[in-house]
């Protein structure tokens, strides 16, 4: 249900489950994570999803039995985070729950028109990895993170590109290309050269 494509360079991570909206279990968290701690030779990574939905979080059976909680999220925010190379969430639709963790954690964040971004922890009874509220902080403030984890709300792509927590909107055609454009100039430099401006960027 995760399918991993490499070349040249370019790591391409797709969440493949689509008919269960590609809610995350326990043994998908744990080989992204492993995908993402192991990806420290990749020039660039994108992380997409098949279907219509990016991801809807944990699933659901197995967020009642724990996995809403497990460490195995922010496992794999802080893997992508740490990543050398660049990563792109690549967004096919709407983001939900603890998968924005991963998202948050890459360089940049494309998404289709008419995707919705939510993380609905505080309905639910559960608080968020305690990296997400920093990340997204970071990007987009705290009133706007409060509005999304405390209030509650559903923020569209467009809206969402406003907060500048979307760096691109890009029609679901184009998704990918455009994905593949931004990572083109890391992979065609001196790798030395693309880790050195990496660390320069906060």
């Amino acid at each position: 249900m995760i399918e991993l494509d490499k070349q040249d360079g370019l790591w391409t991570v797709t969440l493949n489950r689509p008919d269960k909206a590609n809610s995350l279990t326990g043994a998908m968290l744990a080989e992204l994570a492993a995908i993402a701690e192991s990806a420290t030779e990749a020039r660039a990574l994108i992380l997409t999803g098949r279907g219509k939905v990016f991801s809807a979080g944990a699933d659901l059976e197995e967020a009642r039995a724990g996995l809403a909680t497990s460490d195995l999220w922010e496992r794999l925010s802080a893997a992508i985070a740490a990543l050398p190379g660049l990563t792109i969430a690549a967004l096919n639709g709407t983001l939900a729950g603890g998968s924005l963790g991963m998202a948050l954690a890459c360089d940049l964040r494309l998404a289709v028109p008419g995707a919705n971004i939510f993380y609905p922890v505080m309905k639910r009874g559960f608080l968020p990895q305690p990296s997400d509220p920093q990340r997204m902080a970071a990007l987009i403030g705290p009133a706007r993170t409060k509005l999304i984890l405390i209030a509650g709300q559903k923020i569209a792509a467009e809206e969402a590109y406003g907060f500048g927590l979307i760096d691109r909107v890009v029609p679901a055609e184009e998704l990918m290309d455009t994905a593949r454009a931004f990572a083109a100039d890391t992979l065609a430099a001196d790798p030395e050269i693309a880790r050195g401006i990496a660390a320069l960027c906060p």
